[in-house]
């Protein structure tokens, strides 16, 4: 069974996001249930940081041993950051996708839009089906 935190929104592409502040910066990363889905992840192709992101069109990929997977944002914005770590140890996104794995962090232009993704009863529905 997959780890779904109670803290954060989640997309339908199986991104999930975190707020960090009160003026619109989120972090984000992949779910637990898309990292088991990969399964082991050798390479995260990370935004550059000052990008300007478009909601839910692919910024990024998470390369594993089976597969490569788009990363999608959930939000529109701008790149504040990348979780360099990632760079020499991709496997965070596995052993710590909620915490170490993060991939990027994001200003976002519309805050309040992060209200309108999947909470995590919603999200839980979602891979249940």
């Amino acid at each position: 069974m997959s780890t779904i935190r109670e803290d954060r929104r989640y997309s339908k592409e199986h991104e999930w996001i975190l707020p960090l502040d009160a003026a619109g910066q989120f972090r984000v990363g992949i779910t637990d249930h898309a990292q088991d889905q990969l399964g082991d992840v050798v390479f995260v192709d990370l935004p550059e940081a000052g990008r300007e992101l478009v909601a839910e069109e692919p910024v990024g990929a998470v390369e594993s041993v089976k597969t490569v997977s788009d990363v999608y944002s959930p939000l529109a914005g701008r790149v504040t950051r990348v979780n360099a770590a990632l760079t020499d140890r991709p496997e965070l996104v596995n052993s710590s996708p909620y915490d170490e794995g993060w991939i990027y962090e994001i200003e976002a232009a519309n805050p309040a839009a992060a209200n309108e993704l999947l909470d995590a009863g919603a999200y839980a529905e979602l891979i249940a089906e």
